[in-house]
């Protein structure tokens, strides 16, 4: 079972939208995962887990800005560094 952040969920931006999932494990400290799940039902998973959440979130934010939403949605399934 997973903890699930509040802060996952649907991201719409210039009509692409993605799934942000944000979890860690029940009962684990290592921290969170972030996920990002884009229309086609790829995923995009952060290497290394965050301390919060919230700096999760802004991982996720921050390549939005850096790379545009869109580029969830063309890039395979990956894992990010």
């Amino acid at each position: 079972m997973h903890d699930v952040s509040p802060l996952s969920g649907p991201v719409t931006e210039d009509d692409v939208t993605v799934e942000v999932r944000i979890y860690r494990a029940l009962g684990e400290a290592a921290g969170w995962v972030l996920e990002v799940i884009d229309e086609g039902g790829g995923s995009t998973v952060w290497a290394d887990p965050f301390p919060t959440d919230r700096e999760a979130l802004r991982a996720f934010r921050a390549a939005v800005e850096e790379y545009g939403i869109d580029s969830f949605a063309e890039a395979p399934s990956t894992t990010l560094h």
